[in-house]
């Protein structure tokens, strides 16, 4: 049966003939506070006098407090003290103001040195950091020790650095300096240890590929096509094919040869120097790390690989699928990576680099944000902008002690490959046309205002620190670099960009990529404009 909804007999009842009465009625009703309310009208927005809490008002100012007295910084606060000890050993500080302390140690060391090994020692010594040492046989026992002071602990790797870090409360110093020399110089490295972090690697390795995300795997990849079969084109992941090969024994070789003292850098930030040195001296020096105290098999090299990385260019690919994120709908994705020679921090066009870096920008296709966010870097404006299929546009200037690798990693659709390579190439080759005033502008103080941001941060200061004396023997000041980047010039990011595209390109792509460009066309199309040899790229397709 069929409801019928009758409007003029509901509006004829009394309840509608009598609205205007229940309004006056409920205007004059007294609060649930005992205040009557208006009849002109509501009284929700009326402040109550009423006193609800013995405390003064916000409103006014508190009454006998002592004058403000702000923190401010003196000089000898921001001067790097460095020591070097009698085995070699570094010992860098800089007392900040503060409760809390960071030190750790920061060591040569890295994949790049793994040529006479089965690469992927670096990450199982990542797996492997804080276990079982000679004087704390168990992994719970040094947490529990770094916990007594509010200590948290972190070690990682780079390319050409492995850091061991803590941060806890600076009366525990010593207890957290005696932490650190155990884990670097003494640790056990237990069988069921090495067969656990062999477990954490596969796993690692198999949960990367189960994700959409390609970043790790791709920049893998794009050293591995820049630097063939050398140094910093060794992967930093470890070949599933490897992990079974590495053992005990030739992870002993590998740290006796490459975390020796003349390698380290013992970094602190909110101690002081002197204290820091003696606590260094007692923990690191006068105690013998495992390797020195049992025989050990030769397995691998005798010396530390000293070649300096030999750009190559070249080409990287696997054809495969790749996950897709399903929970946002967005389609199966193409990632392709396209890199030039860069240059190391210490060259001179480092800042310049930089500062292009900043400039070229981007992100993701959804990215949010305003101007601090990178909207108007170039790979937003010229890329994600324009083409509706690019679901991705990054810059990436990766710096190393002789030689960087600029690139930029894009994604779209399979079916748009070969467009996303041209555009990505012309974005490179549109590198050298000079910046425009504004454009350098806000790219300068967005870089300024990043490097200050971040070193508001005590672990990040820690890093600086120890990176810099283990490349140069001494910490150049912040002002240094937020004066060279202000004297960065139009002319100077043009020179950095036709030192870049003077090089070979070096590519790398993953997932459904039949119609990608090969490393020849690239090659071309940065020789002609960003335009590849073959049919014309179109805006709408």
């Amino acid at each position: 049966m069929a409801f019928r909804l009758d409007l003029r007999r509901i509006t004829s009842c009394n309840l509608f003939k009598n609205q205007n009465k229940l309004i006056r009625n409920f205007a004059t009703e007294k609060s649930s506070d005992g205040r009557a309310s208006s009849t002109k009208g509501s009284s929700v927005n009326t402040p109550s006098k009423e006193i609800v809490t013995p405390f003064p008002p916000l409103t006014e100012p508190l009454k006998d407090l002592p004058p403000i007295q702000y923190a401010t910084v003196r000089p000898e606060q921001e001067e790097t003290h460095v020591t070097t000890l009698s085995n070699g050993l570094r010992v860098a500080s800089e007392n900040r103001f503060g409760q809390f302390c960071t030190v750790g140690v920061v060591i040569d060391s890295g994949p790049r040195y793994e040529v006479a090994y089965p690469s992927g020692i670096a990450h199982f010594l990542e797996k492997l950091a804080f276990n079982s040492t000679l004087e704390y046989p168990e992994k719970d026992i040094i947490l529990r020790e770094l916990e007594r002071h509010g200590g948290i602990c972190d070690c990682q790797s780079s390319r050409d650095t492995f850091i061991y870090a803590a941060s806890a409360d600076s009366r525990g110093l010593d207890q957290v300096t005696k932490v650190l020399a155990e884990v670097v110089l003494r640790p056990q490295l237990k069988p069921e240890e090495v067969d656990m972090a062999r477990q954490a690697v596969l796993f690692e390795l198999e949960s990367l590929h189960m994700r959409p995300e390609q970043e790790p795997i791709l920049m893998d990849m794009i050293h591995g096509a820049a630097y063939r079969d050398n140094t910093l084109g060794l992967p930093k992941l470890c070949p599933s094919g490897n992990a079974s090969k590495i053992d005990r024994n030739m992870l002993l070789t590998y740290l006796k040869h490459h975390h020796t003292p003349k390698r380290m850098v013992v970094a602190g930030v909110g101690v002081h120097h002197d204290e820091f040195v003696k606590l260094v001296e007692k923990h690191f020096v006068e105690s013998q790390a495992t390797w020195d105290m049992e025989p050990l098999k030769n397995r691998g090299a005798n010396l530390v690989d000293s070649s300096i990385a030999q750009y190559t260019g070249g080409t990287k690919t696997e054809e495969c699928d790749i996950p897709i994120y399903a929970s946002v709908g967005l389609p199966e994705l193409a990632h392709v990576v396209i890199g030039l020679e860069g240059c190391s921090h210490q060259d001179d066009d480092f800042i310049s680099a930089c500062v292009l870096n900043i400039m070229m920008g981007g992100g993701g296709s959804f990215s949010a944000g305003g101007p601090g966010k990178g909207m108007y870097t170039r790979l937003y404006t010229n890329v994600l902008n324009r083409y509706h299929w690019m679901y991705s546009a990054t810059a990436y200037n990766h710096a190393y002690m002789d030689t960087g690798l600029f690139c930029i990693h894009a994604s779209a659709p399979p079916t748009h490959v070969r467009g996303m390579v041209e555009v990505i190439t012309k974005e490179l080759v549109t590198m050298a046309t000079a910046p425009a005033a504004q454009e350098l502008r806000r790219a300068k103080t967005q870089l300024q205002s990043m490097l200050l941001m971040n070193l508001e941060s005590r672990p990040v200061v820690f890093e600086d620190i120890g990176r810099q004396v283990l490349a140069t023997g001494q910490r150049k000041k912040t002002q240094h670099f937020i004066d060279s980047i202000e004297k960065i010039q139009p002319e100077d990011i043009q020179r950095v960009a036709r030192r870049f595209l003077s090089s070979a390109p070096a590519l790398a792509a993953r997932g459904q990529i039949q119609g990608l460009p090969s490393i020849k066309d690239i090659q071309a199309g940065l020789l002609q404009n960003g335009v590849l040899p073959g049919k014309r790229l179109s805006l709408f397709h």
